[in-house]
C-alpha cells in the first residue's frame, strides 16, 4: 500500500490556494526550484497534474479544485484540534467537586456557591469532606479541588498557598481553665476531643509530645466542629484547633481559646488539584473563583484571632 507524504499537504493547500508557483513559494519561504520539486512530487501522489498552465495563468484540474475543497475542511479540523479550548460560565453545565472541612463548608462554601451561581447558573457544586487519606490517590479522584492543611504540595499536585496558621486551645467558657494560660500540666490532665474531618490538626502537637513521652487522653473524636461545638459546651473537654476556627467558633458560642503552653510549627493551608486538571480551562476558572473566598476568610480571621490571645 502505498504510504501518503503529509507533509506536502501543506504546499498543495497553498499552491491551489494561489494557483501561482512564485507567490506559492514565497508564502511557503521556499525557492522556486524547491516549489517546482513538490509540485512534482504531488502530481505522482495524486497521479494528476492538478495544475495546467494556460498561458500566464495556472488551471486546476477537476481532481485539483475537489481536493481543494477536501483539503479546506480536514486542514480546518486539524486546526480545530490545535486550538485552544475557550470557556464561558455563562454557558457551563459542569458539576464541580470541592473537599474541604465542615468548617469551610458552614463559613465559606456560602460566598463560594452565591459566586458560582451568579457567573455559572448552569454549574453545579459537589462539596465533600475531605480525609487526608485521600491526597496520594487524588490521580484517581473525581476531585477538582481540596483546600485543607499541608506541609508540602506533592509531587504531581498543584497548589496556591492560602497562608498559615497556629494552633491553640478551645474549651468552653464553664471551663476551670477558662481565662487563664494553662501549663504543660493542666494540659495534659483534661480529656481531649480531636476532629477527625478535614486537615491533619494534631501531627503538630504529636511532635512536641512524642518524644517527651507524653500524650494527651483522647475523651471523643467527632467528624465536624459542629459536633465538636456542642461537645465543649457540655463537657470540661479541650479541642486543639487552629486559631482563626476557634476565634470564629468562640463568636456564636460559649467558647473561649487561649495560647498552647508549648510553642508548634505553624500550618500552611493550601488549594490543591492534580497536575492533569492545570490547564483546563473550566477547572481554571473554578480555582480562581473559589481560591479569593478561601485565601481572604483565612487571613482575615487568622488576623481577628491574634487580637484575643
Amino acid at each position: 500500500m502505498h504510504k501518503a507524504n503529509l507533509n506536502l499537504l501543506p504546499t498543495l493547500k497553498v499552491l491551489l490556494d494561489t494557483r501561482n508557483l512564485s507567490r506559492a513559494a514565497e508564502l511557503l519561504h521556499l525557492s522556486q526550484p524547491s516549489i517546482s520539486k513538490q509540485l512534482a512530487q504531488l502530481r505522482s501522489e495524486f497521479n494528476d497534474e492538478l495544475l495546467v498552465r494556460e498561458g500566464q495563468r495556472w488551471l486546476l484540474t477537476p481532481r485539483a479544485e475537489l481536493l481543494a475543497r477536501e483539503l479546506a475542511d480536514s486542514l480546518g479540523a486539524l486546526e480545530r484540534l490545535y486550538a485552544a479550548p475557550g470557556f464561558d460560565p455563562a454557558r457551563c453545565e459542569r458539576g464541580f467537586q470541592l473537599a474541604s472541612s465542615d468548617y469551610v463548608a458552614q463559613y465559606i462554601l456560602p460566598d463560594i456557591c452565591a459566586e458560582l451561581a451568579r457567573q455559572a447558573p448552569g454549574a453545579a457544586l459537589e462539596y465533600v469532606l475531605w480525609d487526608k487519606r485521600q491526597l496520594p490517590q487524588l490521580w484517581q479522584s473525581p476531585l477538582d479541588l481540596v483546600s485543607t492543611i499541608t506541609d508540602q504540595v506533592p509531587e504531581q499536585i498543584r497548589g496556591l498557598c492560602q497562608g498559615e496558621d497556629g494552633l491553640v486551645v478551645l474549651m468552653g467558657r464553664h471551663h476551670p481553665l477558662a481565662g487563664r494560660s494553662p501549663g504543660l500540666d493542666d494540659y495534659l490532665a483534661w480529656p481531649h476531643l480531636q476532629v477527625s474531618g478535614g486537615g491533619d490538626k494534631d501531627s503538630p502537637v504529636e511532635r512536641v509530645l512524642a518524644p517527651l513521652g507524653l500524650a494527651r487522653r483522647w475523651f471523643a473524636r467527632v467528624p465536624f466542629f459542629q459536633a465538636a461545638v456542642e461537645v465543649l459546651c457540655r463537657t470540661d473537654c479541650l479541642l486543639t484547633t487552629p486559631a482563626h476556627i476557634a476565634w470564629q467558633l468562640s463568636r456564636a458560642h460559649p467558647l473561649c481559646y487561649t495560647a498552647l503552653p508549648f510553642a508548634t510549627q505553624a500550618q500552611q493551608y493550601h488549594l490543591m488539584w492534580h497536575q492533569r486538571h492545570h490547564q483546563d480551562p473550566a477547572h481554571r476558572w473554578f480555582r480562581e473563583l473559589c481560591f479569593p473566598f478561601l485565601r481572604d476568610h483565612l487571613q482575615r480571621t487568622v488576623r481577628e484571632s491574634r487580637t484575643k490571645l
